[in-house]
């Protein structure tokens, strides 16, 4: 098969487009011929040698954790799939080197679920990590209908699902945002608010009473501004800072989980959740699309199309 490889940590220029063998494919497994592969910064922070410490890697490392395709064959004692199926997920396994930029990746039955029917293939592919993560830290800190629910990076690929998940739950959502992304997170269901100095007090204006939980997917002055607005610590999660933990709000860690994945392909089928797609580019042209999502300036997501033979 056609994968992108690395043979050791470094930026986009080390990625090679490469020829490997198909994967094996483990009891309670099954080989997915891909379509389509999310890019998320964790791809080339892992990449760079970021998460050394907490992961188990090996090389040649194919990178990439977002999948949509079609099930090829099952491994032993696997019901959940059959070939043909169409599925999507967030393939994280124990260790790291057999990744999603490639035209095929095995995965376990716990990291899929069913494509939704009304998302194309970058779509999809475009959910996994980001829709788990938003779906999982707006989980921790309780959101429900009636909450004034503060988002962090509403523009972004965890943010713009983010806003639309707390939305579907009957949530009011204020977003920040640059100015340029405000009629984006408009149309989104949220109302924006320019980020930077002068948040607190922006925030203030559109919520008198304060908000009800807040979801930082961004990092920097997020959870201090949050704490400054919520009348309680524990109904806030960062993704991004560590230190939210420490001040009484969670520290939250995306988990492959096919229950939320369903949940979130079941949001998409009925219209409460669609996937901004920024741009699509070749599988070859990954060190591009890690360029561009490491400017930090995405709307949505990228994605990378993969051929199949």
């Amino acid at each position: 098969m056609k994968a992108i490889t690395l043979n050791g940590y470094g930026g986009p220029e080390t990625l090679r487009l490469t020829d490997l063998p198909d994967p094996k494919v483990a009891p309670g497994e099954v080989l997915v011929r891909v379509r389509a592969a999310g890019v998320n910064p964790v791809d080339w922070k892992l990449a760079e040698g970021r998460l050394d410490a907490l992961m188990e890697t090996h090389f040649p490392l194919v990178p990439g954790w977002d999948v949509a395709g079609v099930v090829e064959r099952v491994g032993f004692d696997v019901e959940e799939f059959a070939p043909g199926d169409e599925v999507f997920g967030y393939i994280r396994k124990d260790t790291v080197q057999f990744g999603a930029y490639a035209e095929f990746v095995a995965a376990h039955v716990r990291m899929l679920a069913l494509k939704p029917a009304a998302l194309t293939w970058e779509q999809a592919a475009g959910v996994p990590l980001a829709g788990l993560t938003a779906y999982q830290a707006i989980k921790r800190v309780g959101v429900g209908a009636g909450d004034t629910v503060l988002v962090h990076a509403a523009a972004g690929g965890v943010g713009s699902l983010g806003v639309q998940i707390a939305v579907a739950l009957g949530a009011r959502v204020i977003g920040t945002a640059s100015a340029r992304n405000h009629d984006f997170v408009r149309g989104l269901g949220a109302e924006p608010v320019t980020y930077g100095p002068g948040l607190v007090d922006r925030v203030a204006r559109l919520a008198p009473g304060g908000i009800d939980a807040a979801l930082d997917f961004v990092g920097g002055g997020a959870v201090d501004a949050s704490l400054h607005l919520l009348g309680r610590p524990d109904r806030l999660a960062s993704i991004a800072d560590p230190e939210a933990a420490a001040k009484g709000g969670h520290y939250v860690w995306v988990r492959p989980d096919p229950v939320d994945l369903s949940a979130l392909a079941d949001l998409a089928d009925r219209g409460k959740l669609e996937v901004h797609v920024e741009k699509v580019l070749p599988l070859e042209e990954a060190a591009e699309a890690w360029r561009l999502n490491s400017q930090g300036h995405t709307r949505g997501k990228l994605v990378l199309s993969v051929g199949t033979r």
